[in-house]
């Protein structure tokens, strides 16, 4: 048996689990993840103690393959760093692989890319938000900050990169992902360290 709850589908022992949470007070519904207007979500990092900053990790989502990117331990450059393959009945194990990210690379933050500047109406930007609403349903990653930037057409700025080589489906496929989320990532690394140098505030003036 399943239940569905908002856009999110769960079966029936956490369902009653977290009901009975909620009963007796110990939960206030679902834990969330929380959204973060994007320059702020930068601003907020480096009010922290330098040491204690952490990094951000970007996402390109798909219909079928999450492509993720990580900052370097000062937010200056993104790289390419894995895909996940995202299926209807896997959000809970993707969470599960979310917690691992966090822990191993001191994540503090996601930048998930979103079509802002498309002509026309697509599924594009319904579908991220439904990936996004769906990961903070699970409640494994509370309190986790996350916020959108545009995406820029940077999928389809990789496929014409590797349009050339000939490579297998798949690899043309995750290779282009984690790419595409690497120049998401670096799009708002850009821009978030360029209002730090107009403001005329160094990175030191928050330690």
């Amino acid at each position: 048996m399943v239940f569905l709850t908002s856009t999110y589908v769960i079966g029936a022992e956490q369902f009653f689990t977290m009901a009975k949470g909620v009963r007796d007070g110990a939960l206030t519904a679902f834990e969330l993840m929380k959204y973060v207007k994007p320059l702020n979500l930068f601003d907020e990092l480096l009010k922290r103690k330098a040491t204690e900053r952490g990094r951000f990790l970007g996402l390109d989502v798909g219909d079928k393959y999450i492509g993720l990117a990580i900052s370097d331990p000062k937010n200056k450059k993104a790289s390419p760093l894995s895909v996940l393959l995202r299926k209807k009945n896997n959000i809970d194990s993707m969470a599960d692989k979310f917690q691992t990210l966090i822990s191993e690379h001191n994540l503090v933050g996601l930048i998930v890319g979103y079509p802002f500047n498309r002509n026309r109406t697509t599924t594009d930007g319904a579908q991220v938000k439904l990936f996004i609403d769906n990961l903070s349903n699970t409640g494994k990653l509370e309190g986790l900050k996350y916020t959108y930037w545009e995406e820029g057409f940077t999928s389809k700025i990789v496929e014409l990169l590797l349009k050339n080589l000939n490579l297998p489906q798949v690899m043309s496929k995750t290779i282009t992902d984690k790419f595409a989320a690497a120049g998401i990532l670096q799009g708002y690394l850009d821009k978030a360290n360029n209002k730090v140098k107009l403001k005329g505030t160094k990175e030191e003036d928050y330690e």
